[in-house]
């Protein structure tokens, strides 16, 4: 099978690998669609993603949806041809969780995640023709979601566990500060639960018509000379980028809430952060997700239109220029597509 392998800073190619075979308890997956991550750029670039650093040749990719193709020993429930996606976590160990953190999966202390260098061996993603998983990593699509669609369930899942980290978003006025994919896909999924007012905010203009698209009331365009909201009561911080914590935290309310779904550096980094004490702001952290994957496809199939996040597709044999898309800031990308084989019928 074919397969996108990074081998190291600025190498990626297109392997060819064994194609998989079902172990007990596992199915193989054709995939056909994968959206390329902010992860999957950096192991391009960087040879790594945060603290995870090449040691050998990685599969990429971590959303991605297709059909089950075959089923292993001990699977029950499970039709080949039915279109899945895949939750890309798996938890390392047995070690319980403390009280305070039950349910919460995402916090375990060690969790393989699909395409990552977290490990040695690494683990693969599923940026290829085939990919064998466990069974219980498996979220059957519901009728209506294509497999393209299905492809964005985990990034919206990230943004879903965000929005749950929040509370009750009913009526409420919302400020997402930064409008890339995971941004704008918070920007949904807040009008999705509800909430009455979105404003986003970003330095791109074709990055601040996706978040219309997906649901935003007011968009700031901060590259313009527009400037953030004031004393909004509950903000998203989207854009990961230390700098931008200043202004986002004055815009604030007294008292509000801020959830950090953006992903900060590893190493120390300057930011003004005196106004989380003046105005005594919740500052809540959001880290991937639980099961809202499963809430996602709920979303989906209850007409969440994530289409307007697409801008690029490319064929897997593409996949490096696919990537260069999804890296450049010039190119007015957010997200890029692979198709990993032949789509089926819907």
């Amino acid at each position: 099978m074919r397969a996108v392998v990074v081998h190291g800073p600025g190498d990626v190619r297109v392997d060819r690998l064994p194609d998989p075979v079902p172990g007990d308890g596992e199915v193989v997956i054709a995939m056909e669609w994968g959206g390329i991550c902010g992860s999957d750029v950096s192991y391009w670039r960087h040879g790594g993603s945060g603290t995870a650093v090449l040691r050998h040749p990685l599969v990429l990719g971590h959303e991605v949806a297709g059909r089950v193709a075959s089923v292993g020993r001990g699977v029950t429930g499970v039709e080949v041809g039915r279109p899945v996606t895949v939750h890309p976590a798996e938890l390392v160990g047995a070690e319980a969780l403390p009280e305070r953190l039950a349910g919460r999966t995402n916090l375990h202390p060690q969790v393989r995640y699909f395409g990552s260098a977290a490990f040695h061996p690494h683990t693969d993603g599923g940026f290829s023709e085939f990919r064998a998983v466990r069974a219980d990593q498996l979220r059957p699509l519901p009728d209506g979601v294509s497999t393209r669609r299905g492809a964005l369930a985990e990034p919206l899942a990230v943004a879903l566990h965000a929005v749950n980290r929040a509370g009750d978003l009913a009526g409420r006025t919302v400020l997402v500060n930064g409008a890339g994919p995971i941004g704008a896909l918070v920007v949904a999924a807040a009008k999705h639960r509800g909430a009455d007012t979105v404003i986003a905010a970003d330095l791109a203009g074709p990055a601040l018509r996706i978040a219309e698209s997906l649901g935003a009331d007011e968009v700031r365009n901060l590259a313009a000379g527009d400037s953030l909201p004031a004393d909004i009561e509950l903000v998203f911080e989207a854009s990961g980028a230390p700098g931008a914590l200043g202004p986002v935290l004055r815009a604030t309310a007294r008292g509000g809430t801020l959830v950090q779904v953006g992903n900060l550096p590893g190493e120390p980094a300057p930011a003004a952060l005196g106004d989380l004490v003046t105005r005594e702001i919740t500052w809540i952290g959001s880290y991937r997700f639980v099961d809202e994957i499963t809430d996602a496809l709920g979303a989906l199939a209850d007409g969440l239109d994530v289409d307007p996040l697409i801008t690029h597709t490319f064929d897997l044999d593409d996949a490096a220029a696919a990537l260069a898309v999804a890296a450049d800031r010039t190119s007015n990308s957010s997200k890029v597509l692979l198709q990993l084989g032949e789509e089926g019928n819907e």
